[in-house]
């Protein structure tokens, strides 16, 4: 069927307007795919990880937003940036799905060109574990050749992380909780104070309901983040085995250690206390 539409009024002349390309910066997206070894597979692992980074750049913009909503008390658009993390982590679970149909001859072939740049070293990834309270200073060893992202992300470091801000409003809704640590770099570590205090929450949710909203939403995130570094693991397993990864670590081994980190405690354990 011939079909024309602009007879719809669809604007088809862009000479002097701004087109769909223009707007996504498509010319520079697209042409971001520098392949080095000429094997057919690295299309897919270079959009892979391109499309991961550009779904960490998304989950940052909500983190920070976030935690700055929670920091001045407006709960409401928090809910929703959390939300919408917990969903981009869901697509960066389906991404690994997708990788997963490289098979370990086809890597074998592209690994060589790859030299020592890994996964490891992304610091938007750095970035999300320290906004989520996982923090540790030696990780910026790996971006010391870059100042800029080197102090980016050092000031990640010593800031409050979203929990930090979350348990901090526990304070300020009135539950007595231990004073904040003075130095914010250093890893969550769990809290008898913050227990109390969200057990109280959940035994009267009716009472507490934006903060028990809180929680749950807190639960979601952390539960899509398990999910996305196991399917990380498994896939990196599959592809790989247990070789060493091309950034040095152990591979598997490493990314196993990952996935005992927990980084909310008190909301994990209070499932038990209830």
């Amino acid at each position: 069927m011939s079909y024309d539409p602009s007879d719809e009024g669809a604007r088809t002349d862009f000479q002097s307007a701004m087109d769909y390309g223009d707007y996504l910066g498509l010319e520079t997206v697209l042409h971001a795919q520098e392949l080095h070894s000429g094997d057919h597979n690295e299309m897919l692992f270079i959009i892979q990880h391109q499309t991961s980074e550009l779904w960490m750049k998304l989950m940052l913009h909500e983190l920070r937003a976030a935690r700055s909503a929670i920091a001045a008390d407006t709960l409401a658009p928090a809910f929703k940036m959390l939300a919408r993390v917990a969903r981009v982590m869901e697509q960066l679970v389906h991404g690994w799905d997708v990788l997963a149909t490289m098979t370990p001859s086809e890597y074998s072939r592209l690994r060589p060109f790859l030299g020592s740049s890994s996964g490891f070293q992304s610091w938007q990834y750095r970035e999300v574990e320290f906004l989520l309270g996982n923090k540790n200073a030696a990780m910026l060893k790996a971006h010391a050749h870059r100042p800029d992202l080197a102090a980016h992300l050092h000031e990640a470091l010593v800031s409050p992380s979203l929990y930090d801000e979350a348990v901090g409003l526990l304070a300020r809704r009135g539950f007595a909780i231990d004073p904040p640590p003075g130095d914010w770099s250093k890893p969550y570590e769990f809290n008898d104070s913050v227990a109390v205090a969200w057990l109280a929450i959940y035994r009267e949710p009716e009472r507490h309901w934006a903060l028990y909203e809180l929680a749950e939403e807190l639960i979601d995130l952390e539960d899509a983040f398990r999910q996305w570094r196991f399917r990380h693991v498994t896939t990196v397993e599959r592809i790989i085995g247990f070789k060493r990864g091309t950034g040095g670590t152990s591979g598997v081994s490493y990314l196993r250690k990952m996935l005992d980190v927990v980084l909310f405690p008190e909301l994990w354990k209070v499932r038990t206390d209830l």
